[in-house]
């Protein structure tokens, strides 16, 4: 009877145990397994192992994972934060600007940016690095200058602080865009008044260089025009004109019209046509 009862339990015992691994893994599949979404990444929290694994970032797809290990995932893809902010120009004037980032974490320091921040990092570095860096650069220029001309180059500057900033918080900072600058209606009013009396002003010089230039043609047109005349009545002596008249001559008494031709008695001898007859 013992012998019979060790032999049963042996039969049952592997059952029974795949039994057991079968409800374990029924139980635990959800903790086993993890399907990283496309555009995220994911970050193994390792709990007996020194927590969050730092030198391997998941990427997309199905993964298999100790069911006492954690997998937190974070958005890839390009995301962007707008922020409206007062700032203060070069002169003290409040200003209000509306100021976009866009961004994304590190892909290859997903690991570091876990664990030295978290998933609240847009909240953490990315707004006040925008915040920071906006106020900074503003502050040295003045209404007149963030309004009209140095629009770019301030949005440039941002970029630049920011980065400098996000770059050592494993943030990749890809642009920054200045969406609208409000200033105080009276400073408004005043930059465009100066704007538009500028610009009749350019319209005014640039008519007086046209007439300037438009009468220096005409002057240099005048002056070939009297020179050419020089030049031909210099040429045309008596023996030519005579010549020429005598060419004429004959040319006209060729011609089937009829007419009158008188040859004067005059200087030269020029030919006179009085007309056809009838």
């Amino acid at each position: 009877m013992a012998q019979q009862q060790e032999f049963d339990l042996k039969k049952v015992l592997p059952i029974g145990i795949a039994i057991a691994a079968i409800i374990f893994v029924i139980i635990f599949w959800s903790r086993m397994t993890v399907n990283i979404g496309a555009g995220h990444a994911g970050v193994l929290f390792e709990t007996f192992r020194g927590g969050v694994d730092t030198t391997k970032t998941y990427g997309e797809g199905f993964h298999f994972l100790a069911p006492w290990n954690e997998m937190i995932t974070y958005e890839t893809r390009q995301q962007e934060i707008a922020e409206d902010m007062n700032v203060l120009s070069s002169n003290g004037l409040e200003i209000k600007a509306d100021v976009s980032a866009w961004y994304r974490p590190e892909y290859d320091k997903l690991g570091m940016l876990h664990a030295n921040i978290g998933k609240e990092y847009l909240r953490r570095v990315v707004i006040p690095a925008l915040r920071s860096s906006a106020r900074s650069v503003i502050g040295r220029y003045t209404p007149e200058q963030i309004y009209s001309t140095k629009r770019d180059a301030i949005q440039d500057e941002i970029f630049e602080e920011a980065k400098n900033i996000l770059d050592e918080k494993y943030v990749d900072l890809s642009q920054i865009l200045i969406r609208s600058i409000v200033l105080p209606t009276t400073i408004k009013s005043a930059i465009e008044g100066k704007l538009k009396q500028e610009q009749e002003s350019l319209e005014y010089e640039f008519k007086i260089q046209k007439a300037q230039k438009e009468a220096k043609r005409q002057i240099i047109d005048a002056e070939g025009k009297a020179e050419a005349n020089r030049i031909l009545n210099a040429s045309l002596t008596t023996n030519i004109l005579r010549e020429k008249g005598i060419s004429a001559t004959v040319k006209l008494a060729e011609s089937n019209n009829s007419k009158i031709i008188v040859i004067g008695n005059s200087d030269g001898g020029m030919p006179l046509i009085l007309g056809d007859i009838k």
